[in-house]
Order: C-alpha cells, then structure tokens, then sequence
C-alpha cells in the first residue's frame, strides 16, 4: 500500500537538496521580461517580503483605498531582513501571498491582474506589535477569524516551534494543555476550542487538510513554525472553501507559509536548555534565480531533550521542507511544499486522581528505569511505551487566470504517514499494545473564483470540489513486557476497498457600501468501506477468519451552511455576526474492536456482531452562532465576541443490556455559550500589552446512562472544560531590547462526567529577554534570547486525558513542566 517509508527518509531530504541544485542551475535561451534578474516575477499579489510603510497622515474613508499607489514587484530585502514596521491596520502589510486577508499585518486583494487594493476594515495605524487581528479568506467580506501574527507566535516561544496548537495558545477560547515545556510530547497534548477537543477539528496548509485516525483529527507536530507567516484560527462558522478533513466542530487552523523570498537570505537558529534541549533550525532562501524567475525555500531543523521526569527522550526529531515558487503562464505563479517529519520519543506516564490529590510526592513520578521481570509492573517500564512516527505532506497550488473577472486553481496533494506507538496495558496480566498505523491519502482541491462590481456592488463568488481518496490501516500486535516476546495480533482487520471523501461548495459574498455579507454552502460525503474481521488464535498461532468482526461499508453525508454579515459603523468600528454548522464524521473505531475482542463470546450469544455496534455511529454536528465588534484605534484594539454552540449526536457511552456492557454510541447533546475578548493595548512603539479572556459554559443537555443506571449529567460542564480562561501579557521594545512577560490562567476543571473528580484551577508564568544587533558585518540580524517557562515553578495538573463522557476512575492525569530555562541565537542573513 504505501511506500517503504525506511526507505524513504533519507531519499526526501536528498530529492530536496537535488531539487534546490536543479533549480538554481537552470538555464534558458530566452528569457521572459517578467523573469529578468533585475526585477521580481510579477504576481497577482503582493509578494510577503515587501515592507510597505505605515503612513498614518493619510486615512481613507470607509470603503475607499488609501490614497497610496500599489507596491512595486521589484526585489526587495528578505522579511527576516527588513526594517520592522509599526503594526498597521489602514496599510496592509503584505504578506505570503496567499490569497487570504487580515486587516493587522494583511495583504492586498487582487482586484485585476497586476493591480492590488488594500483591504477596507479598520483604516487606522495602529503603534506597537498586533500579536493577533481579524483574518478572513479570499472572496469572504465577513471577517470570521482570528489571525495569529509572526510576533504572535514568537509569544509561544520554543515550544511553537514544532507544536502548531501552541504557536496558536495566545488566542482567546483555545485552551492547550501541555506536559512538556519545549512541546515535544507528541500526541500527549490537548486542545480544547471553547470547550471542544481539538481532535474534532482541522489543520489546513493553504486550505489543504491534515488528518489522520487514531487518534482521529489533525497532526499539530509535523512542522516548523518559523516556515509559517500567519496562523488563521476560525472557532465559529468555518468557511466552505477551507478543506476540513474529518470535520470542523473544533474549529479550523490554517497555516500560512512564508513562501521563499525574493532576494537571497537565510536564516540560523539554535537553542540549548534544561533537560539537555537542543534545538536547530537552518533555512536558505535562493532568491529570484535568473533566467527562470524562480524562487526556493529549504530548510531544515533537529531537535532533542531529555524528558524533564523518568528516564527516556522526546527525540530525536527530524523535519526538512522544500517551497517553491515560480512564474507561470501570464501573471500567474505556480506554488509548491514538501514537508517531511520523522521523531522517536519516550511517552509520559499518566497519574491517577489519587496522585493528583498530593502533587509534592508524586509530580515526578513516571515510568521506570529498569524490568523487574513481573509482566504487571514492566508494562510501565519506559521502553514500553514510546512512538515511532514519520510523516511526509506535499502540495502543489497551480492559479489560472482566465481574465480579470475569472480565475482557476487546482491544488493536489498527497500525504503518508507510518507510526508505531508502544503502550503498556493491564489487559490479560500485563501486555505491550503496539499501534501500527499506515496512511496514504491522496486528493484534489479545483476551483474557480469569480469577480463582479456591477455599479457600488462588489461581488465574489467561488465554487469548488475536493475529492480525497484515503488507504488507513491501524492494527495492533502485542507482546510480552518483560520479554519482549511477541505474543500475536491484538485488533486485526483488512480494509475492502480505499475511503472516498467528496466535498463541493459554493461561496457568495458581497460588499455595498459599508455593508457586507456572505453564504456559504458545504456537501461533505464519506464512503468508509468495508473491512474482513479476523482473530488471532493462540493455540495455533495464526489469524482466523471471524465474520463476526466484519464491517460493512457505510456512507455519512450532510449539508453544512454558513452566512455572515458585517457593518462598518464608524472607519475604527466594525460589527458583525456569523452562522456555521460543523460535524466531525465518526471516530474512536478501535475500543470497539478491543472490547469485541475482549468478550467475543459474551456478543456471539446475544447475537450481537461487531456491524451491529457501528450502526450506531453517525457524523456529530454543531451549529454555532457569533455576534462580534471590532474596534481598531492608533492606540489600542478591541475585539469581544458572544458565541453559542448546539451540539449533536455527540459520542456517548450507552449501555446494552444484551452483552451488559457500555460502549459508545453516537446519541449525546450538548450546549455551550460564552464570550471571548481580544484585547491589545499599544503605549506608544515600546510598550504592548494583551489581555484575552474567555468565559465557556458548555454542558450536556441530558442525564447518561451506564450500565442500566442513569446517572445525573445535565447541565454538568463537559469533561476538561474550564470556565474560565485568560491570557495577558506584557511585551517591551526599544531599540534593540525585547522583553515578555505572559501569564495564563486556567480555572477549575472536572475529569469526569459526574464531576466527583475535580482539578483546581492554576496561574502559569513565563518570561523573555533578547537584544538583536542589527546591520552587521556577517548578519541582517544577530539576536540573541533567554526564555523562560514556569518562571516561579508551580506544581499544576496541565492534560486531562479523558472521553467526554468518561467516568470517575477512567481519566489519566499528566502535569506540567517545571520551571525551565533555555538560551536561544539566531542570525538572518
């Protein structure tokens, strides 16, 4: 099925490097005028690297450009090297060009080929560093996201680095909860968006989604965040021309690449810490290559540390990515990415609620050095429980400008991912689980956008279709803890045929003066096909066929619209409002088949097959409502939102009376309203501050049953929901001094559905110093870094690993990580 991915680690990075030396060694007779040495490819858009300067003395009206021409396409310096401008909310400050549009550090919107206007929300300057903005996507009028900036992310330190959902933390209504300070503890971090866990959500790179199964949802550990411009969060309506992969009921990210520059650069980056971190981080940009007019990016980075408790690593980790950009037919410019990720690392024990209740004795305990030899202790030896995991990602964004009313684009994509995750388990005196996951997905995203300005009438219209094709394998072996001696198949199947997902949308939108709206529709379709059971026998060391274990293919589809609306009050105020309805398709295929497994004969006299289980799954939905305001001045920004969220056919553990077992169906309801507030305060250009409160209350609509009893659950807060949650900061600069200081807050939080297991709340601190030596001999930039996690070391429970609708006694516990240190160096060149 796919790849020999051993194979192939070594061979992407050398594609890469061959790649980077064809491109720049290609010549040819005659070159173009739009691909002289001189001059930068022309580009329907801004290109990201050139620094447009605020001009605060000339304020457009609502929807009337500023009075200032469109930036020139000649090359300009590299945007790690350009001379840092006071974040701007009248100038756009371009960025990749990616086709999607904030109005803090924002780009252009094409308005016919070669031209660009500026976008006509907030035409205020705004002094200081915008950490984050209002963002929306090309053809959208609405403004329904939030935008994470480049100094956003910075805020998260070293563990944005390579961890997506904590370049995103500063964001109002995300809660992420992590073990270790440098991010590295791979799937052992959570998500939750305003309350929902993250796994039910998407990851896109330029629209194009990331997912994987078990866990279901998005991988956030597969990149370097200093190869991304912006990361664009949507958390109510997501919009219909995003790929949402297995869904959007919680939220969407999408990643925005800093395409290459267009003058040669680069950058170098290193980092030592606590726990023996090191971290670096090398990227070379070749700079528009004569004759060809192309530009590349390629970059590389190695990352390691001890775990800060137990024994074991969190690495090696690996990660190469390949950009390219290079003009096309007309004004057009072909993109591509390549990305490759490959880490081993040691897992994190889990605590139980009784160890939580006396943190000073057990913050540190974890799994163990040595094997004692007995089976039911050496499942919590460390090499027992590690992960394998390797992930190759690559896309390809082909626009095709008819006129300047109509353009194409088609975006293929394929992604593969092989992993093997070893976990200790109790079952049958003490067994190693080994998950085998083998993944190829293989799809298309085609659309055509379409532009009209009949009269004071600003019409868009987009209409596109993505078809994926997905080959999933997760299957199970198991061996011995102490001996390591394999012990056979634990979940074993065999997939029929490959999943097809089918997505076509349609999107309007139009401005009118100060008004704008937008619909979106969305027809999602899944065909999950069938798979042939099989059990393995013992006696005779073999698999069994087991019709009781086969599943018959199923097909989940729906209808998901969206609308919006925007006013623009006043040129500092906005409002608006927002309709979406999100599903995530079904998930958590595997306790099913381990507790078939478990009592085969228990369901093969009631008569109940495996098929029969499924049956009851379906796509969970939610309809989510937003009523927001902006308001953007030269000194400060605000932006409150009110939500409310219906949640339904939510995964709930159900009890059948035939086998007298719970399992998991897909009947639960849910209700969640709350308000979010993103704040920014700028004291001239030395002084920022932030203060993002989020308030949730999300609850279950009805009482659960278990095991024949019912149990009271409504009105109960879902399971690792805080009520609660802020983040605030405090941001220096001047001259060539950085400072930070950032606090998080996080209220009480329950790990069970009946709330009889309670975790209080915490307040988690941590801190920055650098100065950058700029313009020197060797370097655009030299900077150098201290940063601190955890500066006065609380002792917190951080990760609830648990169901929503799990029960006391079921929920693991992790902590975070103690006060860390770490010295940081970085030079653009």
């Amino acid at each position: 099925m796919n790849p020999n991915v051993a194979y192939i680690k070594g061979l992407i990075i050398a594609v890469i490097l061959l790649l980077e030396s064809a491109v720049m060694a290609q010549e040819q007779d005659q070159p173009t005028p739009e691909a002289q040495p001189e001059e930068a490819p022309a580009q329907t858009e801004t290109p990201s690297d050139v620094a447009t300067p605020a001009q605060p003395e000339k304020k457009a009206q609502p929807g009337q450009p500023p009075a200032t021409e469109p930036p020139t396409q000649s090359a300009p310096l590299p945007a790690e090297a350009a001379p840092a401008p006071t974040s701007t909310a009248s100038q756009p400050k371009p960025k990749a060009a990616t086709g999607r549009q904030s109005p803090v550090g924002s780009e252009p919107k094409t308005v016919e080929k070669g031209k660009v206007e500026p976008t006509d929300l907030g035409e205020i300057t705004v002094y200081g560093k915008a950490i984050t903005g209002p963002t929306k996507e090309t053809a959208d009028t609405v403004y329904t996201g939030t935008e994470v900036t480049r100094e956003g992310i910075e805020v998260a330190g070293s563990k944005g680095a390579i961890s997506v959902y904590n370049a995103a933390d500063v964001v109002p209504g995300l809660s992420v909860e992590r073990t270790d300070p440098y991010g590295l503890e791979t799937e052992q971090a959570n998500l939750r968006v305003r309350g929902v866990r993250g796994s039910m959500g998407s990851i896109t790179v330029e629209g194009v989604p990331n997912w994987g199964g078990n866990p279901i949802g998005p991988r956030d550990y597969l990149y370097d965040t200093e190869n991304m411009e912006t990361i664009a969060v949507y958390k109510g309506a997501v919009p219909g021309d995003l790929g949402t992969g297995t869904g959007g009921r919680g939220g969407l990210i999408e990643l925005r690449p800093r395409w290459p520059a267009l003058k040669p650069g680069g950058t170098i980056g290193m980092g030592l810490g606590r726990y023996d971190y090191f971290r670096g981080y090398y990227r070379l940009d070749s700079g528009v290559l004569p004759y060809t007019g192309t530009s590349t990016s390629l970059s590389y980075s190695y990352t390691n540390a001890d775990k800060w408790k137990g024994p074991g690593t969190l690495g090696p980790r690996n990660n190469a990515n390949f950009m390219l950009r290079q003009p096309a037919w007309g004004k057009d410019e072909v993109k591509a990415w390549l990305n490759f990720n490959d880490l081993e690392q040691n897992l994190y024990r889990n605590l139980s609620y009784e160890q939580t209740r006396d943190l000073d004795a057990n913050y540190e305990k974890d799994y163990y050095a040595r094997l004692t030899g007995r089976p039911d202790q050496d499942i919590y030896y460390y090499g027992n429980n590690r992960a394998a995991l390797t992930n190759v990602d690559a896309l390809a964004i082909a626009p095709v400008t008819i006129d300047n009313t109509y353009q194409l684009s088609f975006k293929p994509y394929v992604s593969m991912e092989d992993s093997n995750i070893w976990e200790g388990s109790e079952a049958q005196g003490g067994t190693v689980s080994r998950r085998l996951r083998d993944f190829l997905r293989l799809g298309l995203i085609s659309e055509i956008q379409a532009g009209f300005t009949p009269g004071d009438l600003s019409l868009q219209v987009v209409l596109g279709y993505l078809i994926e094709g997905s080959d999933l394998s997760v299957n199970t072996k198991n061996y011995d803890p102490s001996t390591a001696e394999y012990l056979g198949w634990g979940n074993y199947g065999e997939s029929d045929d490959i999943g097809m997902q089918h997505s076509p949308y349609l999107k309007v939108a139009a401005d009118i003066f100060d008004l704008s709206v937008q619909a979106g529709i969305k027809y999602f379709y899944y065909s999950d096909p069938s798979s042939t059971g099989f059990r393995y026998n013992r006696q005779e060391e073999q698999l069994d066929r087991d019709p009781g274990m086969d599943r018959e293919s199923r097909s989940y589809d729906g209808l998901f619209p969206s609308l919006g609306a925007g006013y623009q009050i006043l040129p500092e105020l906005n409002v608006y409002g927002s309709y979406g309805r999100n599903f995530v398709r079904p998930y958590s295929y595997q306790p099913l088949l381990r507790l078939y497994n478990q009592f085969p004969d228990r369901f093969e006299a009631a008569g109940v097959t495996l098929n029969d289980m499924f049956a009851g799954y379906t796509m969970e939905t939610s309809d989510n409502f937003d009523l927001g305001a902006r308001l953007t001045t030269e000194w400060f920004a605000l932006a409150p939102t009110v939500f409310l969220s219906l949640h339904r056919n939510l995964l709930t553990s159900i009890y059948d009376s035939r086998v007298e077992l719970d399992y998991s169906q897909n009947v639960g309801k849910a209700t969640g309203y709350g308000l979010e507030l993103e704040a920014n305060l700028f004291l001239g250009e030395v002084v920022t501050v932030f203060v993002n409160p989020t308030y949730t209350h999300l609850t279950y609509d009805e009482d659960l049953v278990f095991q024949g009893n019912t149990i009271e659950t409504k009105d109960n807060q879902i399971v690792d929901t805080p009520q609660w949650l802020l983040k605030a900061g405090v941001m220096l600069a001047y001259k060539g001094w950085e400072a930070r200081l950032i606090g998080k807050y996080l209220s009480e939080r329950f790990g069970d559905v009946e709330h009889e297991e309670q975790i209080d709340g915490h307040f988690v601190t941590d801190a920055g110093l650098s100065y950058a030596f700029r313009e020197t001999p060797i370097a655009q930039e030299l900077k150098f870094a201290l940063e601190i996690q955890n500066l006065f070391d609380t002792r917190y429970v951080s990760v609830i690993s648990s169901s929503d609708y799990n029960r006391a006694g079921s929920t693991g516990y992790r902590v975070g990580a103690p006060f860390t240190a770490m010295l940081k160096a970085s030079a653009q060149l």
